[in-house]
C-alpha cells in the first residue's frame, strides 16, 4: 500500500471516534432498492454505513477501504447487528489492487481523496468486476461543499458526463440507466446548512445471452 495514502487516512480516521454519520448513502438506497439482494462490492466503504444497509437487505458485501481503523469501527458494528456472516471488510489500495470476483453491485460512493487516487483506474476496473445483468453505481462532488478546506474550492470537478465517459466498459453492452447531477440538502461539521450538487452515474451491464 501507499504508506503516504495510508497514513493520511489513518490521521483522518483517528481524528474521531466516528467520521461519517452511519447513515446510507441517498442515491445507493434508491438505487440498491429496484435491485435483487446479491453480491455487492463498496468501494471506500470507510466506516461500513452503505455495506451493513446492504447486508440488512439480504445481500452478500465485501467492503474495500485503505484504512483498518475504519474497518475495524465497521467489522466490530457488523457484529453487534448480527450482520458478520454477510458481510467482508478488507484493507486494500484500490490504486494498486482491486477484489477478485463478479458482482451484482459494485458502489463507489464519494471516492474522493486529498491524497493520490487513481480514479479512471479504479472505476474502470470496477467497470469489469460488475457480472452480467448486474449494476455499477457512482456517486461523486459535482462541486465543493461550502465549508469545504480552499484546496477543495481549487479543485476542478468533473461533470457526470465526463466521469462515465472515461470508464474504459470492456467488452459486453451497457445502459445508461441515469447519468447527470442531482441535488440534495446537507448540514456541515459545524451546523452549517447548504444545497449539494452531486454526480450520479448508473450503468447496467447487459445480461449474459444463450448463443
Amino acid at each position: 500500500m501507499s504508506s503516504e495514502a495510508k497514513q493520511h487516512w489513518e490521521s483522518r480516521y483517528g481524528e474521531r471516534d466516528r467520521i461519517w454519520s452511519g447513515r446510507v448513502n441517498a442515491r445507493l438506497a434508491e438505487v440498491a432498492a429496484e435491485l435483487p439482494p446479491g453480491r455487492a462490492l463498496d468501494l471506500g466503504c470507510g466506516e461500513g454505513a452503505d455495506a451493513l444497509w446492504l447486508a440488512e437487505r439480504g445481500w452478500q458485501v465485501v467492503g474495500v477501504d485503505i484504512s483498518e481503523t475504519a474497518l475495524s469501527r465497521a467489522a466490530a458494528e457488523a457484529k453487534a447487528r448480527g450482520l458478520a456472516d454477510r458481510v467482508r471488510f478488507v484493507p486494500m489500495n484500490l490504486s494498486d489492487d482491486f477484489p477478485d470476483g463478479a458482482f451484482d453491485l459494485v458502489s463507489a460512493q464519494f471516492l474522493h481523496s486529498m491524497v493520490h487516487l487513481d480514479r479512471d483506474r479504479i472505476f474502470t476496473r470496477a467497470a469489469r468486476a460488475v457480472a452480467p445483468g448486474g449494476t455499477l453505481l457512482i456517486v461523486d462532488h459535482g462541486a465543493a461543499p461550502p465549508w469545504a478546506a480552499a484546496a477543495v474550492h481549487d479543485h476542478v470537478f468533473n461533470s457526470a458526463d465526463e466521469v462515465a465517459g472515461a470508464l474504459d466498459l470492456g467488452a459486453g453492452r451497457w445502459e445508461r440507466v441515469y447519468v447527470g447531477s442531482v441535488e440534495r440538502d446537507a448540514v456541515g461539521p459545524d451546523g452549517q446548512t447548504a444545497v449539494l450538487t452531486d454526480n450520479v452515474i448508473v450503468l447496467r451491464r447487459a445480461a449474459a445471452t444463450l448463443a
